[in-house]
């Protein structure tokens, strides 16, 4: 049986042979100097430089883009109140939060804490296999025109994990899949959704994911909101979730047009050393993709964004439907290496260097980050 650590050597030294092999990469002396470089910069091996595709020709503005570790623990605790996270990170609460101040979201069909499941405001106990079918069954037949349902972790679930679809066939035909599903859910608490039929435009990225929209927004120090930047999100291949970690790909958005940007990427370890500029399964060019609803969704995130001010920093995800923007979920904590991709570092963003401005004026922060 071969050892997680051995699995992740074999990993980094297979992406080390594909950079080595591609005929776009920087030279060696380059790519060496600009490790140097940054390592000195910032004070730590930048492992950024490798998921950034920094070692590309063309990416001369090294020094623009930031370490994993930077937003999570340089920005965010200073910027988001702890007390308040709970809101976003708990699916639950994000839904109980949002739905009362009439903010367009997926319906919740039922949720469940281990054994108890609160489907029409009525508690259910379910002790065996047999009973969880049987509910499901049962919320199937309540809801005639529902095909499928999205069912996810209430609370701290990443990257898509433990996140599960299940159509109403597979109710009664897929044992092995609700059997996997009965296993999870029984031991935590679940969120049972109805699915987000999204509009044909973006269908054709790729009709069998929900490919959702990344919008990040800042308050200011005088309470203004600004989106701070936008990237869409799909599957490239079948999957039905559009995390990038999962098989997926990102492609940037002009804020201003709603148009997506010329290239798109998925990780290393993933899709290799390529940078794409088209689907690699329905073959859409991504900078002919403009975003339906675009403007209304940059609304939406705004108003979810002035309704929690304890949160100054937050990414949301938004799903676009034939009627308009719809709220997925809001996230406290989350990853900046998208942001640094769609936005071709992130320091050139306008509104992110308002946010870099805010913090290097705190004196834990100069100490901590002198390069700001």
């Amino acid at each position: 049986m071969v050892k997680p650590a051995e699995r992740e050597k074999a990993s980094m030294l297979r992406l080390l042979m594909e950079i080595i092999k591609d005929p776009d990469r920087k030279s060696l002396l380059t790519i060496t100097k600009d490790l140097f470089s940054l390592g000195i910069y910032y004070r730590q091996f930048p492992r950024h430089y490798f998921s950034r595709y920094l070692f590309k020709k063309g990416k001369s503005n090294i020094k623009d883009y930031f370490p994993d570790d930077f937003l999570y623990y340089g920005i965010k605790p200073l910027l988001n109140d702890k007390e308040w996270r709970d809101v976003l990170e708990n699916k639950l609460f994000f839904h109980l939060y949002y739905s009362q101040l009439n903010v367009p979201m997926p319906r919740v069909l039922m949720h469940n804490s281990k054994t108890v499941y609160i489907c029409d405001g009525k508690p259910t106990e379910v002790s065996n296999y047999e009973e969880f079918v049987l509910l499901l069954n049962g919320l199937f037949e309540r809801e005639p025109t529902l095909d499928s349902m999205i069912i996810k972790k209430i609370y701290w679930s990443f990257g898509g994990d433990k996140v599960y679809k299940i159509s109403r066939s597979q109710v009664s035909n897929n044992r092995s899949l609700l059997t996997e599903l009965y296993s999870e859910v029984k031991k935590s608490g679940f969120l049972f959704q109805e699915t987000v039929i999204q509009h044909a435009a973006l269908s054709k990225l790729n009709p069998f994911s929900l490919n959702t929209i990344r919008f990040d927004t800042f308050i200011d120090k005088d309470g203004r909101v600004d989106v701070i930047s936008g990237y869409i999100r799909m599957s490239i291949n079948k999957n039905y979730v559009d995390n990038i970690c999962l098989g997926g790909c990102q492609v940037g958005i002009d804020l201003r047009t709603g148009r997506l940007k010329k290239e798109g990427y998925s990780t290393l370890s993933y899709y290799g050393v390529r940078i794409l500029k088209s689907h690699p399964v329905t073959e859409t060019i991504f900078e002919e993709v403009v975003i339906p609803y675009f403007d209304e969704a940059k609304e939406l995130v705004l108003e979810a964004a002035s309704l929690i001010p304890g949160l100054r920093i937050v990414g949301w995800d938004v799903a676009i439907s034939e009627s308009g923007p719809i709220l997925i979920e809001g996230n406290s904590d989350y990853s900046i290496t998208g942001n640094d991709l769609s936005e071709g570092g992130y320091r050139t963003n306008p509104v992110f260097r308002k946010v870099l401005d805010e913090v290097k004026d705190l004196r834990s922060s100069r100490y901590k980050y002198p390069w700001l």
